[in-house]
């Protein structure tokens, strides 16, 4: 059994016990993906090497699974930070009719997202090594994202700053996080009131290995207008 293999038989398992439904083309590509990212992270630190064997549970599966908590009416989203395509890539595999961005300030790692989108075949993303925050990129894509996507490490508040000057009048943020997250919400919620119509969080549990969500990684989204 080759290593795609292994990890398609893996997406499989972990996709069918959670109840979500892919397609064999959709599967197959998410496993290419994982191959991919393996394949790169001996030349490139995309993700952590110690946990290159969890990359279908801890960044392939999870990337996707925030698909079931998002609103339906999204169409153009924006990943911030997104290292070696996550959760970007995934995203744009299980909804193919959206159109993203993904930004990442090192540019070793956009070059090899570059060359996954290029080998995955998608046309619905493209790759930018560029800072969120910079004019440059405010200026190029002002107004232009229904969705901010993140599982980058910068605080909550941060995020919302980075993503208010690029979201259209009515916006959502989905931001993966772990730990506590108390001060960070309160200090995001406090700064930016008057941005953040809702705000939910989603304890990310899933079958079978983090019923409890032992693992205690959060989906925080918020609905924004401008």
């Amino acid at each position: 059994m080759t290593q795609a293999q292994k990890y398609l038989k893996e997406l499989k398992k972990i996709f069918f016990d959670n109840e979500i439904y892919l397609s064999d083309y959709q599967l197959e590509r998410m496993a290419h993906f994982a191959e991919l990212v393996t394949e790169k992270n001996e030349h490139v630190n995309l993700i952590s090497r110690k946990d290159i064997q969890n990359i279908v549970e801890n960044h392939i599966f999870i990337s996707a699974f925030i698909t079931e908590f998002l609103p339906d009416r999204v169409n153009r989203f924006l990943d911030i930070g997104t290292g070696g395509g996550f959760p970007g890539i995934p995203l744009a595999i299980i909804k193919p009719l959206m159109r993203g961005v993904l930004a990442d300030s090192t540019a070793k790692k956009i070059d090899a997202v570059r060359e996954f989108i290029s080998k995955l075949k998608m046309p619905n993303v493209i790759a930018e090594n560029c800072r969120v925050e910079s004019p440059e990129f405010k200026e190029k894509y002002a107004n232009s994202f229904d969705l901010v996507v993140s599982r980058s490490t910068v605080p909550l508040s941060v995020l919302l700053r980075y993503s208010i000057p690029l979201i259209k009048n009515k916006a959502y943020l989905a931001a993966i996080k772990g730990g506590d997250l108390t001060q960070e919400f309160k200090t995001a919620k406090t700064k930016y009131k008057p941005y953040i119509k809702k705000s939910t969080i989603f304890e990310l549990a899933y079958k079978p290995s983090n019923t409890r969500n032992e693992k205690g990684k959060k989906l925080i989204l918020l609905e924004l207008t401008k």
